[in-house]
């Protein structure tokens, strides 16, 4: 068996059959119990609603997949340079990190109001909440990473002098890769909840329509479309995420000698 075949059967084959089992099952489900469309509509109803509307489901997922990366990408370099505030002072933690939990403990129903009335209805304010949503998972993680360096190499930074930028720059940043990628990770899949969320307070518009937009818009009116939109939403989220994943293994090779399991 060659190694890309190999790699297929491994990593490939395991969700797709699970796929193709859940799939039938749910078929098998619709058909022999006789579930009215508008509670679980078959699976080929959904795919057939899924080709009819392809063109917009797939400028929906443009839209959100934009508002996704730009609030996750904002998340990365804010959350990297926060926790980089952080990992320099135990005060500066110890009064702000309470208020970087607020962003992940507080309802964005309670908060998405005043984003409407201090932004306004629209794509930046849907970015704005995707941010919110997404900013934690990198803090925590980086602020951990950048904590959690050998004392002794920190020793070995202070006996050669270096300043504190050239100690973070040159030793916390680099030993803080791992636990960075890992905060990535999460929020790439966070971001794209958020963004969906958001569109679903803040986001709408008849001129553009999200993935949340249309989820809003098609659930009082056609059950099929809307399981459609969601599988799309779901497909979404997966892509963003495999892709943070593959590049996050590719950097991690760079630093680390790492499981071929856990770079793939």
């Amino acid at each position: 068996m060659t190694r890309v075949a190999r790699w297929m059967w491994k990593t490939a084959f395991p969700p797709v059959a699970a796929f193709v089992v859940f799939t039938t099952l749910w078929h098998v489900a619709t058909v022999q119990f006789r579930i009215k469309p508008y509670v679980l509509p078959s699976p080929l109803r959904v795919w057939e609603a899924a080709c009819e509307n392809a063109g917009m489901l797939w400028g929906a997922a443009c839209l959100t997949g934009f508002e996704a990366l730009v609030a996750f990408g904002c998340s990365l370099v804010g959350g990297v340079v926060v926790a980089c505030l952080f990992s320099q002072s135990r005060a500066i933690r110890t009064a702000f990190f309470p208020y970087a939990v607020f962003l992940q403990t507080v309802p964005i129903v309670a908060i998405a109001p005043l984003i409407v009335i201090w932004f306004g209805y629209g794509i930046h304010s849907v970015i704005l909440v995707a941010i919110v949503i997404s900013l934690f998972p990198i803090i925590t993680n980086a602020t951990a990473g950048l904590l959690a360096v050998d004392p002794d190499l920190l020793d070995l930074f202070r006996l050669n002098n270096a300043s504190r930028a050239q100690t973070l720059l040159k030793l916390r940043l680099p030993s803080a890769v791992p636990s960075i990628i890992t905060g990535a990770r999460i929020s790439s899949g966070v971001a794209v909840i958020g963004a969906i969320v958001g569109e679903f307070f803040v986001g709408y518009s008849t001129q553009q329509r999200g993935l949340g937009s249309l989820v809003m818009f098609y659930k009082e009116t056609d059950p099929v479309i809307l399981f459609a939109t969601v599988i799309a939403s779901t497909l979404l989220g997966l892509a963003i995420f495999s892709a943070v994943s593959f590049l996050g293994a590719l950097i991690l090779r760079r630093w680390y000698d790492v499981p071929q399991d856990v770079a793939r």
